[in-house]
């Protein structure tokens, strides 16, 4: 055996995603359970907004889809962070599931009795964002509390991984659906198909361990009230690094996600059928890719420059989808723009699980939810309402373009984010990113 054979196996295990959480029964079983719930979530995820299109031919009406979504995301989701630091995060994540059920089975009972109500689908929209909002936060805190810090970025690329495989497989398997299918028959299907995953969900829960909350320094027992929220925000507004993070993910999202205008594409520009399938899966069939070969993030020391790069790759890529007139060459710019999607949102909520306590990673994970979810739910009216007035070539890639030069003018006009360095402590003692970094393979 050569020399090159023997150092072949370190090298691929510097480069490929890395496992070690799954030894961790309880991260396994949550991992597992979430993973077959989200590829249920991709039926529903692509035959509501094809539903809504087929009722009104309006892209601004998918686009209120999003509008939908985002409110109760900006109401419950802060409610839904301290609830999570508040109360034992195990019951928060069941009660969020079943109340995810219940608005799956609405839409399904829809489908099949033929309401045809926009409003309607726009009301059960709003209950599953609701769910979401509940259960989000304390499912991405339970990751402190699962696995060590050590293998954080480990973990948050397998949830980030897992569930770009299943926004592969899910939307495709709806692409098939639809094409084989009459709508009538199809909803339906997608609809069922959803609801009977998430059971999965709800197993997983089940499973779970107990996880109290632990308690205040000043030994007071916690409330998930308005005070236990404004302690979330004050704490937030003490950590600059963070609070840029969760503003170029933004800028990255509104401006740059041209999901709603994706039934309208597909439909003129590609003649509907599978093409829909294909522009739904294209953006994480490039996270997937990136996830695989992600070894390599978990020892990144300048994360924030990491991030900027990221997002200002992932608006070019996107312009330049909404340049091409090919479906092939769409998908493959859009598969691009998912593998920076991938880096930019592992190294995102690496920095802010490793960053903050666990006191307070309920309350941050709730703000994590409203630009995470809320984000992309903005992106949705925005370009549903600048497709509908200047056209979709323009709201696509005028979008990506202003996402790119926005990050850049982020950038440097808050440096703080560029120098950010990896956090290896829970404390958050430091937030300027000055402080000499250590390893981040350094415990390993």
């Amino acid at each position: 055996m050569t020399a090159t054979d023997t150092t072949r196996p370190r090298e691929q295990r510097r480069w490929a995603i890395d496992l070690r959480p799954l030894r961790v029964p309880a991260y396994r079983r949550l991992w597992l359970g979430n993973g077959i719930a989200m590829f249920g979530f991709q039926f529903t995820a692509v035959a509501v907004p094809v539903e809504m299109y087929a009722l009104t031919k309006d892209s601004l009406w998918v686009g209120l889809l999003g509008v939908a979504a985002f409110v109760p995301l900006l109401v419950f989701g802060l409610w839904g962070g301290a609830v999570a630091d508040a109360a034992d995060r195990r019951r928060v994540l069941l009660g969020g599931s079943v109340l995810l059920w219940v608005s799956v089975l609405g839409l399904l009972a829809q489908a099949l009795l033929g309401v045809g109500s926009p409003v309607l689908l726009l009301a059960l929209v709003a209950l599953s964002s609701v769910s979401f909002a509940i259960a989000s936060p304390a499912r991405a805190a339970l990751v402190g509390r699962l696995v060590p810090a050590e293998l954080v970025p480990a973990a948050t690329t397998l949830n980030f991984t897992t569930a770009m495989a299943t926004s592969v497989l899910g939307p495709l398997a709806a692409g098939l659906i639809l094409a084989a299918f009459e709508l009538r028959v199809a909803l339906p299907v997608a609809y069922g198909l959803d609801a009977m995953l998430l059971v999965a969900l709800v197993w997983a829960a089940l499973r779970l361990p107990a996880m109290p909350p632990e308690p205040d320094p000043d030994g007071e027992p916690r409330q998930a009230g308005l005070r236990s929220i404004v302690d979330g925000v004050r704490y937030l507004a003490g950590a600059p690094v963070l609070l840029l993070s969760f503003a170029i993910d933004l800028i990255a999202m509104v401006f740059a996600f041209p999901r709603a205008l994706f039934p309208e594409v597909a439909t003129e520009r590609f003649g509907g059928g599978a093409a829909v399938g294909w522009l739904y899966s294209s953006i994480a069939i490039g996270s997937l890719l990136a996830g695989l070969l992600s070894g390599w993030i978990g020892r990144v020391s300048r994360q924030g420059l990491v991030l900027v790069l990221a997002v200002v790759g992932w608006g070019v890529a996107v312009a330049l989808a909404g340049l091409a007139r090919h479906l092939w060459l769409v998908v493959a710019l859009l598969v691009l723009a998912g593998a920076a999607d991938l880096v930019s949102s592992v190294v995102r909520q690496s920095m802010l699980i490793v960053y903050a306590p666990d006191r307070m990673r309920g309350r941050l994970q709730g703000v994590n939810t409203v630009v995470v979810a809320g984000g992309p739910r903005l992106g949705d009216l925005r370009a549903g309402v600048t497709g509908a007035g200047l056209g979709s070539g323009v709201a696509w890639v005028g979008g990506g373009l202003a996402a790119a030069a926005l990050a850049v003018l982020l950038a440097v006009a808050f440096p703080a984010l560029a120098r950010y360095r990896t956090q290896t402590g829970s404390s958050g003692d430091d937030v300027s990113g000055d402080r000499r970094p250590r390893r981040a393979d350094s415990r390993t």
